[in-house]
């Protein structure tokens, strides 16, 4: 049996996919700033299918130190995935994201879960500073994400701490993690930023490339639309398949016009009829779908909230 989770007052989440190198050097420091802290903290890190020696590293770690833990992934899942994993193994009711490549130090987790300690806000959330090799791209991503949902932050993907409400609210999709501040902050949840260093990874390699604007862009949209049509998607396909209707209808009296002046038909404008009426109808079939979809998630998770109302306090087993 695990201690209960009021021993712990701060669980740091640190997804690692091939980081033996730099484990050892991260707990160190982690030692160094937890010694002369009053909170408690336990450091998880989640082992996401490494095939270097991190799980040697790992076994070796948590004999040495007695607040270490492990959670391993068989084979690589990804950070939200990996986040997820550490937050139900976690004992405290403040979480940490922090990765393990050593760009962020572990001197600043404190300054992170100071303003959640204080009752302050239920969300920090880190600001780069210092020299960043994906600035531009950051940039850009930041930018559309701030147009888009109108966030308090200038920065939504680096290092954050939470309270466990903020994760038990977050939906378990594949790299959504980037937008847990969009998604915490439309449920009503504070948000604050601060200001963090960074610095150069201390070894290995990034384990992401450009490959991912593209993943990144399509799910800036997904949360989007869920955000502003999830629990009325009918609202936007119906307005989509009304707008078809709206123009077959008047590409069809503009053809009878023709017809009853010309005496003649317009093969092309029939043909713009036809294709309004097909995609208005499919899309009002899939707005109709969408409700349906929708009135069972509105009930999954009044079922969900009942059962949090009525459980009670759990324990944890290693």
């Amino acid at each position: 049996m695990t201690p209960s989770r009021d021993a712990v007052d701060v669980s740091v989440l640190m997804p690692a996919k091939d980081e033996a190198e730099n484990l050892p050097l991260f707990l160190e420091l982690c030692e160094a700033t937890f010694r002369s802290r009053t909170e408690r903290y336990e450091v998880i890190v989640i082992d996401d299918g490494s095939s270097d020696g991190t799980a040697a590293v790992m076994t070796a770690m948590q004999a040495r130190y007695p607040w270490v833990r492990t959670v391993r992934h068989r084979t690589q899942r990804g950070i939200a995935d990996a986040l997820r994993s550490g937050f139900l193994a976690a004992r405290s009711d403040i979480l940490v994201f922090y990765p393990a490549d050593l760009q962020f130090k572990p001197e600043d987790i404190p300054r992170l879960v100071a303003p959640i300690l204080a009752g302050e806000s239920d969300m920090v959330t880190g600001y780069k500073q210092g020299q960043y090799n994906k600035a531009f791209v950051s940039k850009i991503y930041n930018g559309l994400s701030r147009a888009l949902f109108k966030v308090p932050v200038r920065d939504l993907n680096n290092v954050k701490a939470y309270r466990r409400a903020v994760m038990d609210d977050q939906p378990v999709r594949p790299d959504w993690h980037r937008y847990m501040i969009v998604l915490a902050v439309a449920r009503g949840y504070t948000v604050t930023e601060i200001p963090v260093p960074l610095y150069a990874r201390h070894a290995g390699k990034s384990k992401f490339g450009w490959s991912r604007i593209p993943v990144g862009v399509l799910d800036m949209l997904a949360v989007w639309f869920e955000l502003r049509f999830g629990q009325k998607p009918l609202l936007a396909f119906g307005m989509l398949g009304a707008g078809l209707f709206a123009i077959g209808l008047a590409s069809g009296l503009f053809a009878l016009g023709v017809l009853l002046l010309k005496g003649q038909g317009v093969r092309a404008v029939w043909t713009v009829i036809q294709t309004c009426l097909l995609l208005g109808s499919i899309f009002f079939a899939t707005g109709l779908l969408g409700e349906q979809i929708a009135v069972l998630r509105a009930e999954q998770r009044e079922m969900r909230r009942r059962f949090d109302e009525s459980r009670t306090p759990r324990s944890h087993d290693d």
